[in-house]
């Protein structure tokens, strides 16, 4: 895998990794072919796994390697995380604010951001696609930095972050598709709704990965302003929809710890 990688310029590294967690998105929208329905336990445990998958990766591949290229680049490795990472949960939080966005299993009236006259399902696709971009960012970037020559940065970390993003995309398309199939619209509607949410990790992949390659000076803070980022969606979003069953929280947290633990396993087997 690693030798099909090494074939590309970073950008294009990025754009197909990316791809692949567009289609993974795709492919946890598709469920809404085979049921009209998924067991709430069972969702709430994906989306709790998808929690532990991005803290894991927050830490292990953008954090972590950004301190350390912050000292190999002569900076002062605590300020430049503190900087990028608040950066990047300030710029969510922004954006948190300002789309519009209503988040699944939440009735019309709770919809957020500026006042609009936006159907549901464009706000429940703009709610998923709000954790995305940080997603898409995150990749981006890693793949970005390889290019740097850094010896925190590889290739193997950079593909490790994109299956971990992947598998965590799969509930969020999930997420998606299935309320709006739930509600009566037609398998194939909800399902491009659902996978439509992806979309912009391709943009926001070659995006990071452009950003970076021209400004490589600022590579750490990129680096920790996607963990930052990815950090707001994880407290702001992924865990309080996976345990608002109450029922649920010890089985969600398990699977939390369990999503942690898988990327982690990728992180130091392929970095």
């Amino acid at each position: 895998m690693i030798d099909f990688f090494l074939q590309f310029s970073p950008v294009m590294q990025a754009f197909i990794a990316t791809l692949f967690t567009w289609g993974v998105t795709a492919a946890g929208a598709s469920l809404v072919f085979f049921t009209r329905t998924i067991n709430q336990r069972l969702l709430d445990s994906m989306l709790g796994f998808a929690a532990g998958v991005m803290i894991a990766a927050s830490f292990w591949s953008l954090l972590a390697p950004g301190i350390e290229m912050a000292e190999q680049l002569g900076d002062i490795p605590w300020l430049t995380a503190v900087i990028g990472f608040m950066g990047g949960g300030i710029f969510m939080r922004l954006t948190d604010k300002f789309l519009p966005h209503l988040h699944p299993g939440l009735s019309y009236d709770k919809k957020e951001g500026i006042k609009t006259s936006w159907q549901r399902s464009t706000l429940l696709v703009l709610a998923i696609t709000l954790h995305n971009i940080p997603e898409g960012l995150a990749v981006g970037v890693a793949f970005g930095a390889v290019a740097a020559n850094l010896p925190s940065a590889t290739i193997g970390g950079a593909i490790a972050l994109a299956i971990g993003i992947g598998i965590q995309n799969f509930p969020e398309g999930t997420a998606v598709s299935m309320p709006l199939r739930r509600e009566g619209m037609g398998q194939w509607k909800s399902f491009l709704m659902g996978q439509a949410s992806g979309l912009v990790e391709p943009i926001a992949g070659v995006l990071g990965a452009l950003f970076v390659l021209k400004m490589q000076h600022v590579l750490p803070y990129a680096l920790c302003f996607a963990a930052g980022a990815m950090i707001f969606v994880v407290v702001e979003e992924l865990i309080p929809e996976s345990q608002r069953t109450y029922a649920n929280i010890d089985i969600v947290t398990m699977a939390t710890m369990s999503g942690f633990s898988v990327m982690m396993i990728l992180d130091v087997a392929l970095g």
